[in-house]
């Protein structure tokens, strides 16, 4: 049960209360902004490289330094919307994300880099304790919606991120990234702390009582087992697609430059228009059709991926669908999930997402190890592969527990 701790010059609410008229889109802008610190060192390793003087090796660790963090912060720091007052949450975890952008802005050398990202990412999963508190406070007949439009937020933040960070490093060189978001996630914080409501909906329990009933739900929940499944499995034929999409378009046919490469996320962004549409459709009753559809459509989106080895025309009509299918099923997915405990939506939420975060890393290994072994025709073969065991999955989640 909600519990209403109002303050003067506070504002409080219930769960289920619906949202202020603003309040939506600058949730949603703000889940952008948050995922969006992940992912702006994955265009600029080369810059940074040379800027101070790191091998290729260790320019790399870079990325896995925020895979790490955002891992551990999804585990430990998102179930604490069950326990904390979830304003207070949402904010400080945004002046912290402020405050280890700067370090990166300012890093000497290499290993003050892989500290100040490491710590940006653990605390950028303030974007997932943003879309449980949307979900909390939408009413149960628009809560599809208003997932799918937060959701659409932060998938345009992951998809343009590289394209945006790369347009910053080429006007003023690569710190100018770290210093620009840094003030955007301080001006962030500044306006949550104004629009967002009080809402505290403690689970009763001590931290490590709580992270440990996050397995005690996955037992007891079969519907959230099988959507970690079905998420784990899209995220990652997702990231099988972008991690080996860079090394199709540097060689031939198509040569492209680093900068041109990362304009392919704005044709991944087309696809973000179906997230409001998806959570439209699951208020509607139409949740589980919404995944149907989308885990088939997810399939045939790699026979024009796999054309598109040779023809620009078809990858873009691939990676388009694939990006629709995608940010369908997330919807639905968690349009299911949320709706199982209420009372423990953070705690399912860092379930459900850790699930997703270890497929997502686990596509971008067998992507490596395929483009090695047999270039884009093996990505092709992997992507499909991983999709088809998606759909099976989902038919077995229906026929298991219709």
């Amino acid at each position: 049960m909600a519990i209403m701790t109002q303050r003067p010059g506070q504002a409080a609410a219930r769960e289920g209360t619906g949202l202020r008229r603003g309040l939506l889109p600058l949730m949603a802008v703000a889940t952008g902004l948050s995922v969006a610190s992940n992912y702006l060192p994955q265009p600029l390793l080369h810059l940074i490289g040379g800027s101070l003087g790191l091998g290729t090796g260790m320019a790399g660790l870079i990325v896995t330094a925020a895979q790490v963090g955002y891992g551990v912060g999804l585990f430990l720091l998102v179930p604490l919307g069950d326990l904390l007052e979830r304003r207070r949450l949402a904010v400080s975890l945004y002046l912290l994300t402020a405050a280890f952008l700067l370090i990166s802005a300012v890093a000497p050398n290499g290993a003050v880099l892989l500290l100040g990202t490491a710590l940006t990412a653990l605390t950028s999963v303030a974007a997932q304790v943003v879309v449980p508190f949307a979900a909390s406070l939408a009413a149960p007949a628009e809560r599809g919606r208003v997932v799918g439009t937060v959701m659409m937020g932060l998938l345009l933040g992951v998809l343009l991120a590289r394209t945006v960070s790369g347009a910053l490093a080429e006007l003023g060189g690569w710190r100018t990234v770290y210093w620009v978001q840094a003030a955007l996630m301080l001006l962030m914080a500044v306006l949550l702390r104004r629009a967002l409501p009080v809402l505290h909906t403690p689970a009763g329990m001590r931290y490590p009582k709580l992270l440990g009933s996050i397995a005690t739900l996955i037992r007891e929940e079969p519907v959230l087992r099988w959507r970690m499944a079905v998420g784990a499995l899209s995220f990652a034929a997702f990231s099988a697609l972008w991690t080996s999409l860079t090394f199709l378009l540097s060689g031939g046919p198509y040569h492209w430059s680093e900068g041109a490469i990362g304009l392919m996320g704005l044709f991944g962004a087309a696809g973000s228009v179906v997230a409001n549409i998806a959570g439209r459709l699951a208020d509607r009753g139409r949740v589980h059709h919404v995944t149907g559809v989308a885990t088939v459509l997810y399939l045939a989106s790699w026979l024009p991926l796999a054309l598109g080895g040779h023809s620009l025309a078809w990858l873009i009509a691939g990676i388009v669908l694939l990006d629709l299918a995608q940010q369908a099923i997330l919807i639905s997915n968690q349009h299911v999930v949320y709706a199982l405990q209420p009372e423990a939506r953070n705690r399912i939420n860092s379930a459900f997402m850790t699930g997703n975060f270890v497929g997502g890393a686990l596509g971008s290994a067998l992507a490596a190890i395929a483009w090695t072994h047999g270039g884009w025709p093996s990505v092709a073969l992997l992507g499909a592969t991983l999709s088809a065991a998606m759909l099976i999955t989902w038919t077995l989640e229906r026929l298991t527990t219709r």
